[in-house]
């Protein structure tokens, strides 16, 4: 098992055999010229640079950390060495369009390709970030932005950050202090503060430029009046040369649990009331513009989750493999018998099955929605179908952001569980795995935050119509795969539960329609995970199905006979792609009756109409 980032063959059964990607997005519009070698090709080459280059900084990278000095940062020296590799590869241009440089890959390839190196995620947000904030100006900006800051940040000379925060609003983006003057040659006087901000300083980029929310002088209170500045580190001259730094400085980085190799920053614009910054877009149109990013970005930290928990597994079911201890549950009354590797008992199976089943569904639905996306690219607005794939991915993003990193944690966890003391100790990679991950839980808007924009916004959009075409979705994998003998069974546990979540989507309308806003806002995270819970349980019953009909195949090209248990298992011992396909099914099964019924406690839960959230003093919740 060389490879202990991302199970390669799983990734190939997703992207081709399930959601088909070469025939869905190869035959038209932006994604014509390319092909399934092209994108084996790639992904083998990503593996390999994941593997040789971005893998081996992880810990080291971990332990020398960021450093301030003299309000300048410095990034662990190894990310120097493969930030060149990276960028002369052109993996940040990937999904870039051709128009402004980029190579025009799939997002659904773009998420492939990046689940080999968000495991150091670290590294990768320096890279990301600077190429979402890029992506804003070649959006949103004039023609004279573009050249002037989006073809420096494309190439990966020159950086960028995403500066929303600030030490009062938290998350109360409306409430922002940060103040914007507009001056006489069309620029503004930025003044505040920020916090959290990643990559808003370091010594990788010659210079970084920084989107920032602020609000024009004048402008009115809220979200409504807020707009996006570019920051730049350094002035830009008219003839593209760098100049003067700008009036902002570094106050502080933090000192964090985890991602130690990113550099967080505290920033101070205008101490001297001199900090620089450009309109981007229109006035008072800030968070469109910004909603941009965090979209995209919301995505990102769910592969985030996925790909970090998908390593975590590997990682341990290798560890599992080879390490001996105690003997077989059959054995153990046989004080001579041999001791046997710990993936032999029930407790670590049990602890592998749920990871592998839970990775599985998670990167199915990680690469389902960006196929979402991709698909929205290629149709018009005026196609009957667009709306289908706009609406599911409009569902879809906060359940990527806020089940994957929640979820993925939770993998990570268990991992180290599998270790034992040896996961607790930094003698391997697991422990890391964890303390980077959880953070993805918090930032890009709190997975709270994640859920009420489900519940408060997603769910009624469009009069529920998206809701109702991620229903319609699920019950046609169902009624696809009904009839096959093998998963018969958990076909009518799926419509169950798919049923479930369309009467409380309709039992939260109802509320609505009541005036009990309460009852959907108090259980939206619950809901959240229900739905999450649910989406990953349909994807691996489509996964299930498609390996029904493969294993049949195999088992009849080399006459064997299902029925025959013993030669089945011997059969699969011996051949990996049987094997593979029989892995697909006991994930299945193993996720719809034993994770899949958490559902129903969720439902019974929310039904309740228990308001004990908000009806509880604040005073008594202390002794």
């Amino acid at each position: 098992m060389s490879n202990l980032l991302v199970d390669k063959r799983d990734q190939e059964f997703i992207l081709y055999e399930m959601l088909n990607i070469e025939e869905e997005l190869c035959k038209r519009g932006p994604y014509s010229e390319f092909s399934r070698d092209e994108f084996d090709m790639t992904l083998d080459i990503a593996g390999r640079l994941a593997q040789e280059e971005i893998y081996p900084t992880m810990m080291e990278a971990d332990r020398e950390g960021c450093r301030l000095e003299n309000g300048k940062v410095f990034v662990p020296r190894s990310f120097h060495k493969i930030k060149e590799k990276f960028i002369e590869g052109g993996w940040n241009l990937l999904s870039v369009s051709p128009e402004a440089g980029g190579q025009g890959f799939p997002y659904t390839m773009h998420l492939a390709v990046c689940e080999y190196f968000v495991h150091n995620y670290a590294f990768h947000s320096y890279i990301f970030l600077s190429v979402g904030a890029a992506h804003l100006i070649e959006k949103f900006g004039s023609d004279e932005q573009k050249k002037k800051y989006m073809e420096k940040m494309y190439t990966g000379l020159w950086g960028g950050s995403m500066a929303l925060t600030e030490p009062d609003a938290g998350s109360d983006v409306g409430s922002l202090k940060t103040k914007a003057v507009k001056q006489t040659d069309g620029s503004y006087k930025i003044t505040g503060s920020k916090i959290f901000i990643t990559g808003a300083e370091s010594d990788l980029f010659e210079n970084i430029i920084n989107p920032v929310l602020a609000r024009i002088e004048g402008d009115p209170a809220g979200t409504k009046g807020i707009s996006i500045f570019l920051v730049p580190k350094f002035i830009v001259n008219e003839d593209g040369s760098i100049g003067k730094r700008n009036d902002y400085s570094i106050s502080g980085i933090e000192h964090k649990m985890g991602l130690r190799g990113s550099s967080t920053c505290s920033i101070n614009f205008g101490d001297n009331g001199e900090c620089y910054g450009e309109l981007l877009g229109e006035e008072r149109k800030g968070m469109k513009v910004m909603f941009q990013l965090m979209n995209e970005a919301r995505i990102d930290v769910g592969l985030q989750g996925m790909g970090t928990a998908g390593a975590a597994y590997l990682h341990a079911l290798k560890y599992a493999s080879e390490r001996k201890q105690g003997t077989s549950i059959m054995n153990m009354q046989n004080p001579e018998a041999p001791r046997v590797a710990i993936i032999e008992h029930p407790d670590v199976r049990r602890m592998l099955l749920w990871m592998k089943s839970n990775v599985e569904g998670m990167r199915a639905l990680i690469y389902f929605s960006g196929i979402c996306f991709d698909k929205i690219q290629i149709l018009n607005e005026d196609h009957e179908e667009y709306e289908k794939w706009k609406g599911l991915l409009e569902i879809l993003t906060p359940v990527c952001k806020a089940y994957c990193s929640d979820t993925g944690f939770r993998v990570t966890e268990t991992a180290m569980q599998v270790y034992g003391g040896y996961g607790y100790c930094q003698d391997y990679p697991v422990e890391q795995f964890m303390r980077d991950l959880k953070i993805a839980s918090i930032y890009e808007g709190t997975n709270g935050i994640q859920a009420l924009d489900l519940v408060g916004r997603k769910l009624g959009q469009k009069k529920g119509k998206y809701f109702i075409t991620l229903l319609s979705e699920m019950n046609k994998t169902v009624a696809r795969f009904k009839d096959i003998k093998e998963i018969k069974d958990i076909a009518d546990e799926m419509q169950t539960y798919i049923n479930l979540l369309a009467e409380t989507g309709i039992f939260f309308a109802k509320c609505s329609e009541k005036g009990k806003f309460l009852i959907p806002i108090s259980n939206a995270y619950p809901f959240i995970t229900m739905l999450g819970n649910i989406c990953l349980a349909w994807l691996l019953f489509w996964q299930a199905g498609i390996a029904s009909q493969k294993l049949a195949s195999i088992y009849e090209s080399n006459r064997i006979d299902p029925g025959d248990k013993e030669r089945v298992n011997n059969f699969i011992a011996d051949n990996r792609e049987a094997a593979f396909y029989s892995g697909k099914l006991y994930s299945a099964r193993y996720y719809i009756k034993n994770v899949l019924p958490l559902s129903e406690s969720f439902a019974k839960a929310i039904k309740s109409e228990d308001l004990s959230v908000i009806n509880i003093n604040n005073s008594s919740f202390s002794a």
